[in-house]
Formats: C-alpha cells, structure tokens, sequence
C-alpha cells in the first residue's frame, strides 16, 4: 500500500484579529496564504508545475476571502498556472480536513504532490458582509426546529456545567496554555516552522507570535468577568428565543453559569499555514527526505446542539483505524477552543497532561479558524521532531458537532 509522507510544514506568525489593531491590518488574506506556500516552494525546490492540487481551508468564505483563496494564493505566489486548488470549509476543523483530504489523494495513487492548508483573517470578518452560518441565522427555522444549534461559548459553559468542570477548572487550563506558549517562544520551539510576513512595500509585518500574554496568572484570569452570559440569555428574534432556551430544548434540565471569558478560550487571530505532502516515489524522485507519514484519519460528528464534544469520539475512531491504543500516542493536539473541551477530552480519554497540548494551545497562540488544524499538524510534529518520538494525534472541535482527526508518526 502506498503512503502519503510529510515534506514539510510552516506558518506565518499569529497576529491579533480586530480590525486596525493587529499586523496585519491592511494586508489581504491572499497574502497570507501566498506567504506559507512561497516558503514551501523555496524551501523545497518545488517545481510548481507539478504540484497536482492545493487543499485549502476558510472557513469565512465571504468579503475578502471569497473566490477559491486557496488559487488565489497561489497565483500571488508566483506558482505555475497548472497548480490547481480548491478552497473548503469545515468550520474550525477545516485545517485538518484539508491534509485529511490531500493524503487521500495521495494514498490513493490519483496524486503524487498535494499541498494543504488553510487562512483565516479574523480581522476582516466585517469585510463585505459577512452574514451569519445557516445554524445562527434567525430566518432558518426549519433547521433550528430540527437540531438547535446556539453560540458556541454557549456550549462550552453547557459542557462545564454538565461534565463538573469548573471555572477555577478552566482558569488552570488557561493558564498552563500561557505558561506553556511562553517557554516554547523563548525556546525558539517554533522557529523550524515560523515565516515571517512583509507588507507589500518590503516592511516587515511580523515575525512572532503576536497574541501570547505571558506573566499571565491564575489571579489575574480570575478577576476577568465571564463573556457568554450575556448571549446566552439574549433574545434572537421576535419569538423571544435565547441561546439557553435552545440548549433546553434537548437537555430541559440542564442548568449552567458562564465560567469561560477571553482568557479561558480560543484567541481571535489572523494566520496561514500549510504542508507539503508527497508520494514516496515523487519524493525520492525529488531528492526529498520525508519528515513524516499520516497513519490515519477520521471524521465524526456529535450533538449540533452542544456542538464541541466531537473530538472524545473521533479520537477513539482514529485510533481504531490505525490500530493503536491511547499509549502509543506520544503527543496530542486537542484545538483549545474553549477550555472546557481541553479539559474534557483528557478527563475522558485518561491522558497524560504532560503530552497534551505541550507548547500552549488556542487560548494563548489564537485560533485563526481555517488555518488552525494545519498548524497544530506542524507543531506536533516539529515537536515529534525535536524530542525524538513517534506518534502524534491532533483533533479539534467543530460547528455543527463536528471533529476531524489524524494520526501521524515522524520518519
């Protein structure tokens, strides 16, 4: 059987997401994703015009970001015109979907050379109309009747009320994340993979990681006031409908506070990634060591209505495909989009704390939504890498109660 082998991955530095306060403030997406793919290009010595498709992941596909991003980027690239892409949208699990969905083409023997990736520019949400998803938009009421599906920082103070997961539970996941992002930064654990962004006019944009607050304390996240409250109770139309009174809807008994805030959850950035991928014959054709396999992925969904618990199952299920129990897993990357699913998925799943997550996760880095699995798949196996292990297993949550997963082992 053929494999599907990692030639290389990178990422532009994440920058912070609200309009005209990040680095990236007057940049367009595309050159974000032109950055990452330029820099595989070169670093490689990649003949462009043999790369079969480019994968990529957006999940805002509006404004700015509409029209195939991904051949977009590519073309801003300087790649041949025969470098197809296609642009997808998994919700926050469009990164991972698009390496899934590269491998398979290689391993199916259609593609030799396949790039995935993703760009997200949270800054430009506000660019061009970018209306609500079908879930959240009040005129949808035939879907909502069928599965309510409410604001995810909902769902997460659901979760935590659900599973006993408390604030202070939460606070401490927070925590570790900013503890963990500042020691991997001061390390240079991140150098391998991190591509700095220019401005059109030669400028350096950024070069590091804009978001992580480091001297971050479980005092001060304790004093920050919890931020889904206020929507959780907040009529959506003229029905008077509120986002507790869907989650009711299907659990009528369940009660819940608000206990995730801004430094308990997922950041709000801006950022690209992306990976090379290659069959072994094109790859030694190429003189090109590989840095890594995918052994497996795997896609599952979950309840709509809590929306953040799929990544528990499709864990298990890729798992189940590559034929390994949790022990072989050396390193996880669980996508901290709110605290609660962090916590969640190592209480279920009995893991380690010391192999989760190692180098910070969302709540200190930022999510930028498209990008984020095509970057958390660097970073594990950059830090496969650099501490000699084997396995990496990398998931995260997705609207609709989704979650795409993989499995890869470092060569």
């Amino acid at each position: 059987m053929s494999e599907a082998w990692i030639i290389d991955a990178c990422r532009t530095p994440r920058a912070i997401g609200k309009a005209g306060k990040g680095a990236y403030t007057g940049i367009h997406p595309q050159r974000l994703g032109a950055t990452v793919l330029k820099a595989l290009a070169e670093r490689n010595g990649l003949n462009t015009a043999e790369v079969d498709d480019i994968i990529w992941a957006t999940s805002s596909q509006r404004g700015q970001q509409s029209g195939d991003l991904g051949r977009m980027s590519a073309l801003d690239a300087g790649y041949d015109v025969r470098a197809s892409a296609v642009t997808l949208d998994r919700f926050c699990g469009s990164g991972i979907t698009s390496v899934n969905l590269a491998a398979a083409s290689v391993l199916s023997g259609m593609e030799d050379c396949v790039i995935a990736g993703g760009t997200e520019m949270m800054s430009n949400y506000g660019f061009g109309g970018n209306d609500l998803p079908a879930f959240l938009d009040n005129g949808n009421l035939h879907l909502r009747q069928l599965h309510p599906q409410p604001h995810q920082g909902v769902c997460a103070d659901a979760i935590a009320a659900m599973e006993g997961i408390s604030r202070e539970d939460c606070d401490r996941v927070g925590l570790v994340s900013q503890e963990r992002a500042a020691r991997a930064i001061a390390e240079g654990r991140f150098a391998k993979s991190l591509i700095p962004v220019f401005r059109d006019d030669g400028s350096l944009a950024l070069d590091r990681d804009e978001y992580p607050r480091a001297g971050t304390t479980l005092e001060s996240l304790g004093q920050l006031k919890a931020a889904f409250g206020q929507f959780a109770d907040r009529p959506l139309d003229e029905t008077g409908t509120t986002y507790r009174q869907l989650i009711q809807t299907v659990y009528p008994d369940l009660a819940f506070d608000a206990v995730h805030h801004a430094g308990n959850s997922s950041g709000v950035v801006d950022g690209a990634a992306a990976l090379l991928l290659a069959s072994p014959q094109y790859a030694r054709a190429q003189g090109w060591k590989p840095r890594g396999r995918i052994v497996a992925t795997a896609n599952i969904g979950d309840s709509p209505t809590l929306m953040l618990n799929a990544p528990v199952p499709a864990a298990r299920k890729v798992l189940a495909k590559a034929g390994l129990k949790i022990e072989d897993i050396d390193l996880f990357e669980i996508n901290e989009a709110f605290a609660v699913v962090a916590e969640k998925f190592i209480r279920d799943l009995n893991l380690d704390r010391d192999k989760v997550n190692v180098n910070g996760g969302s709540i200190a880095l930022g999510h930028p939504i498209g990008a984020t699995g095509a970057m958390l798949i660097g970073t594990v196996l950059d830090e496969l890498e650099r501490r000699g292990l084997r396995h990496g297993l990398v998931t995260m949550c997705a609207a609709g109660g989704m979650a795409p997963a993989i499995i890869i082992e470092r060569l």
